[in-house]
C-alpha cells in the first residue's frame, strides 16, 4: 500500500504498538507525538526491522501552534492517507476540584481539540481512490458518569457520540470510523498503579497493548463500529446499562475513590522506598 497511516501518540504504549502492528502489516506509517528524539528511534526501529516506509513530525497536539506547524509540514510533503489512528490523550485522575487550570485544559485540548483538528486534517489529505479509516481511542468510562475521573470519563464520552456521528455522516463518501473502548491498559506507571488498587477487577478488565492493537485493527477493517476489548469488559458495558446514570455515579464513585486513595497511597511508598 503506497499511501500512509497516520498515528498520533506514537509513542507512548498504545500508539508504539499500533505503529508496529501497522508496520508488520506492510503499511506505511507517519508518526506523531511530543518528543522528536523518542519519534526518531521508534522510526528507526520499525525501518530496520520492517522495511517500511515511515516519517514523523513531532507535534503538540494541545498547542494551537504546533498543530498548524504540523499541518504546514504535510502541505510541504504532499502525501496521501488512507487511514488516521488517533491515540494521544491524557488524563489526570483525582476530584475534579483538585485539578489545575493547566490540567483539565489539557484534557480538553487533547482529547478533544486535537483529535478534532488531526480528524479534519487528514481527511483534507485522503487517498479518494480507497477506503479511508478512522479509529479513535476511546475508553470504557466513556459509557458511564466517572466520579473522580469526571472531564477525563466526559470527554471520551465526547469521542464515542463524535465517532458514531462521522461514522454516519462520511459512510456514504467512503470512509468509516471505529472506535475502540478498553479498560485498564498497562502503558504507564500511573496506570498500572491505578489497576493494581482497583484489585481482582482491574487485573480481570486489564487488556495486552499488542493484541489490542492487533484487534483494534481488524475490527475497523470489518468496519465495525464500537471495540470493547475483552469479555469482562463487555459484560461490564451491557450491564450498565440497565442501571440509571445516577445510580452508576454513586457506585462508581465509591470504587473510584477507594481506588484512587490505594494509588497514592502506593504512589507514595514507592517515592518513599524506592520501588
Amino acid at each position: 500500500m503506497s499511501n500512509w497511516i497516520m498515528i498520533t501518540g506514537a509513542t507512548g504504549g498504545l500508539g508504539k504498538a499500533f505503529a508496529v502492528e501497522c508496520a508488520s502489516r506492510g503499511w506505511n506509517v507517519y508518526l506523531t507525538d511530543l518528543s522528536e528524539e523518542r519519534l526518531a528511534v521508534l522510526a528507526e526501529a520499525i525501518r530496520r526491522t520492517y522495511g517500511n516506509g515511515v516519517k514523523y513530525c513531532a507535534c503538540d497536539l494541545a498547542n494551537p501552534v504546533s498543530r498548524a506547524s504540523l499541518n504546514t509540514q504535510l502541505d510541504r510533503e504532499k502525501l496521501r492517507f488512507w487511514g488516521l489512528i488517533n491515540v494521544a490523550g491524557v488524563d489526570y485522575e483525582g476530584e475534579f476540584r483538585e485539578r489545575t487550570g493547566e490540567q483539565i485544559q489539557a484534557i480538553v485540548r487533547v482529547n478533544i481539540e486535537g483529535n478534532l483538528e488531526m480528524t479534519r486534517m487528514v481527511l483534507n489529505r485522503r487517498d479518494l481512490m480507497s477506503t479511508f479509516r478512522i479509529i479513535n481511542v476511546g475508553s470504557l468510562a466513556g459509557f458511564f458518569p466517572m466520579p473522580v475521573k469526571a472531564a477525563y470519563a466526559a470527554s471520551k464520552r465526547f469521542l464515542l457520540d463524535f465517532s458514531i456521528a462521522m461514522r454516519a455522516e462520511l459512510r456514504s463518501q467512503g470512509v468509516t470510523v471505529t472506535i475502540l473502548c478498553p479498560a485498564g491498559l498497562p502503558t504507564t506507571a500511573e496506570s498500572i498503579r491505578g489497576i493494581e488498587a482497583q484489585g481482582i477487577l482491574g487485573r480481570l478488565t486489564t487488556q495486552d497493548i499488542g493484541a489490542v492493537a492487533t484487534r483494534t485493527l481488524d475490527a475497523a477493517l470489518r468496519d465495525e463500529a464500537v471495540y470493547i476489548p475483552g469479555l469482562i469488559n463487555r459484560i461490564i458495558w451491557t450491564l450498565g446499562g440497565l442501571f440509571p446514570p445516577t445510580f452508576l455515579a454513586r457506585l462508581i464513585g465509591r470504587r473510584w475513590q477507594k481506588a484512587h486513595t490505594e494509588t497514592l497511597g502506593a504512589a507514595f511508598n514507592s517515592i518513599a522506598f524506592g520501588e
